[in-house]
């Protein structure tokens, strides 16, 4: 009997995967049986990780370099991948960047590159890739947020921004696509131990405060993430839509 959990053969596409959480994500859904395309704009990176995959798979993904800030070029890269692949069963909507200042500090170039790369990234790529998961009537959409989508901290009031943005996205979506069985979810991590927080890791007060303020009393590991993607990426979760999952080791749990 078929698990309802299970993923083999099943198409997904994950943005932002040459590095960090989404190189993870990526990998677990190969390893659970998905065939993935990574995403990325670095193609030496991705060869990196379609390698590393293999070899832990013995399947290599496919590979797609588009940049997802601008529509056009998205719209013109998820062609390219349908046409060789077919229409994502999954989509991952993971890309993202950070940058931190003093709100009063922050430049409104950079307030632009947050909002393009992690609120209109998600937009543009599920704005493609819908119209034929409609079709068929079926997908499942993963839309990666934050524990800042909940809790803000000081210097990095634009990445919170966008993140709840992205939560409401997810609802927003779930509201309308629902009718076409396809199920949109959003997962937030808290603090994971990324190549993007490798400066905040070795910042012993930083760090110290991440360990006393989270409940599991440690930062997270990535491949925690993956059992969480599984879930709602498979059957399992065929009547779970606009849900923002928050995978925190507790610490929105407690003040």
């Amino acid at each position: 009997m078929n698990s309802v959990f299970d993923i083999t053969g099943r198409l997904a596409l994950v943005t932002g995967s040459s590095r960090g959480l989404g190189r993870a994500l990526a990998a677990g859904l190969a390893e659970a049986g998905a065939r993935v395309v990574l995403h990325g704009r670095d193609g030496e990176a991705l060869v990196r990780v379609r390698d590393e995959i293999a070899g832990r798979t013995g399947t290599a993904p496919a590979t797609a370099a588009f940049d997802l800030t601008d529509a056009d070029a998205v719209r013109s890269g998820i062609e390219a991948v349908v046409a060789e692949h077919g229409v994502p069963d999954i989509l991952v909507n993971n890309a993202g960047i950070q940058r931190r200042a003093p709100f009063a500090e922050f430049t409104a170039q950079d307030w632009e590159d947050i909002v393009a790369a992690n609120l209109s990234s998600a937009f543009h790529v599920s704005r493609a890739v819908v119209p034929g998961m409609q079709e068929r009537g079926s997908g499942k959409i993963v839309n990666i947020a934050s524990v800042q989508s909940v809790l803000a901290r000081q210097t990095i009031a634009p990445y919170s921004a966008t993140k709840g943005g992205v939560v409401m996205l997810t609802k927003g979506m779930a509201a309308d696509l629902a009718r076409y069985n396809i199920q949109v979810n959003a997962i937030s991590p808290g603090y994971f131990a990324t190549e993007m927080n490798q400066a905040l890791i070795e910042d012993e007060a930083f760090n110290a405060w991440v360990v006393d303020r989270t409940p599991a009393q440690r930062w997270g590991r990535v491949e925690e993430l993956v059992g969480t993607l599984i879930y709602l990426c498979s059957d399992a979760s065929s009547f779970v839509s606009g849900h923002n999952v928050l995978v925190d080791g507790g610490m929105t749990s407690v003040v």
